[in-house]
């Protein structure tokens, strides 16, 4: 099952500033880009902060800050191009921000990913979900027949129903319809079988193990960074909640 990552969604062609920019220009800039926000970069193009509307908005307050550097909310926390939707919408929660800096692999900035863009996942067709969870889900990963079962989706729900044969293989596939993209919940109106001992092949057990850990916890190796400071650092307070 292909799930639409970060790359698929972000914004590829970005702009930016420097520390140097001052209040005027950025003000500028995000009128005429019709944008909210902007990454700051360094030399080689890194994020090390960003400035949005309302970092210039409470500058008024003060009027301590008069360029990019001295008004940027930092670290930045970014994202990486790789990463599923589940994953990057937790990050988002976690440090309250609403937009994420894409860097590669060299920490250079490569896009920006906003909460509107996750939210495309949602806009897929229910016919889609439909198929991909007869034939990815139940027929190729479960090797179930797709006569045992009926799939329903409406506006994403997914509601299933017949008889599986046994409760392990029951909570697999509904974690695996659960993973699939677009799909908002999933409901369960199946049989259970329990006299039949469950027969998942490896290949079944291995998508489900990727499936629990996209849905459960951050996936290994994805821990959240946070530019020009250590993985997991948590973001300037100045940071939380921009707009």
């Amino acid at each position: 099952m292909g799930q639409l990552t970060v790359a698929d969604l972000m914004t590829p062609s970005v702009i930016s500033i420097q520390r140097g920019t001052t209040f005027k220009e950025i003000a500028r800039l995000l009128s005429e880009s019709a944008v909210t926000a902007v990454p700051v970069v360094d030399d080689a193009g890194r994020p090390v902060g960003v400035v949005s509307e309302a970092d210039l908005l409470r500058n008024r307050t003060t009027g301590a800050a008069r360029d990019a550097g001295a008004l940027m909310s930092h670290p930045a926390v970014t994202a990486e191009p790789r990463w599923n939707v589940v994953h990057t919408a937790r990050v988002m929660e976690e440090h309250r921000v609403k937009r994420l800096p894409v860097v590669d692999g060299q920490g250079r900035l490569v896009g920006v990913l906003s909460r509107s863009d996750l939210l495309q996942v949602f806009l897929r067709r229910d016919r889609a979900i439909q198929e991909e969870i007869l034939e990815e889900v139940v027929t190729r990963t479960l090797r179930l027949s797709p006569s045992s079962l009926n799939v329903e989706v409406s506006e994403g729900l997914v509601t299933l129903s017949g008889t599986v044969r046994g409760r392990d293989t029951v909570q697999v596939l509904l974690r695996l319809c659960r993973s699939v993209d677009g799909v908002v919940d999933v409901v369960d109106h199946l049989s259970r079988d329990a006299h039949v001992v469950d027969h998942l092949s490896h290949g079944a057990r291995a998508v489900d193990r990727l499936s629990r850990d996209a849905h459960v916890d951050i996936r290994p190796g994805l821990t959240p960074v946070t530019a020009g400071g250590e993985k997991g650092a948590p973001a300037h307070a100045e940071q939380r909640e921009r707009s």
